[in-house]
């Protein structure tokens, strides 16, 4: 009988993952790149503006949790150990790159429908995180679109937690005052 991995704690498929079973192994595997590929690659796609150097750190950050990733895991979520991995190899590719991609050459990969009007929003409010300081896309990023909590984040960076959370409210600030030009002639809405 096929067991549903899906049911499976991440912890629990960690664990699976040094099984002496290959299919089990694998199976495991599988279910923990399935359920964090795209947030990942997000994330990277996010710091990077490189959609084939974000899908080499998805693969590499795998690879390291896959070889390296202790089944007694303790610390934190899989998803904050992906990203912690995945940021430390973004910013090796950052100190390294010295090249830039210009706004002209912007293009937003997106990895789910969205129609012309939120394409056009999604691609303002990325362009405008790019306008962000490093270390405020990178943090507003792991709050908003990878829905990290602040424990983690604050971790992550070794600030303390209000930190955080004023680093996320001072960056929605910005976007919000970058953006507002394009919002002028829109009815007032309650943006969350």
């Amino acid at each position: 009988m096929k067991k549903n991995f899906k049911k499976y704690s991440d912890k629990e498929l960690l664990k699976l993952i040094r099984s002496s079973d290959k299919r089990e192994s694998d199976a495991a595997f599988v279910e923990l790149y399935d359920r964090y590929a795209l947030r990942l690659n997000a994330y990277c796609f996010t710091i990077l503006n490189d959609r084939e150097l974000a899908e080499d750190v998805l693969q590499e950050t795998f690879i390291r949790l896959y070889q390296y990733a202790d089944p007694s895991f303790e610390g934190g979520s899989i998803i904050g150990y992906l990203i912690r991995v995945a940021r430390n190899l973004c910013l090796n590719i950052k100190r390294t790159k010295k090249d830039f991609i210009s706004l002209d050459d912007y293009d937003l990969s997106q990895t789910y429908e969205i129609n012309y009007e939120n394409k056009e929003l999604s691609d303002l409010v990325m362009i405008s995180l790019d306008l962000l300081d490093e270390k405020s896309k990178e943090i507003l990023t792991m709050r908003i679109f990878n829905d990290m909590p602040y424990s983690e984040i604050s971790q992550i960076f070794n600030i303390t937690e209000a930190r955080a959370r004023y680093i996320v409210f001072r960056s929605k600030m910005k976007i919000r005052n970058i953006l507002a030009p394009y919002f002028e002639n829109v009815p007032k809405t309650k943006i969350k």
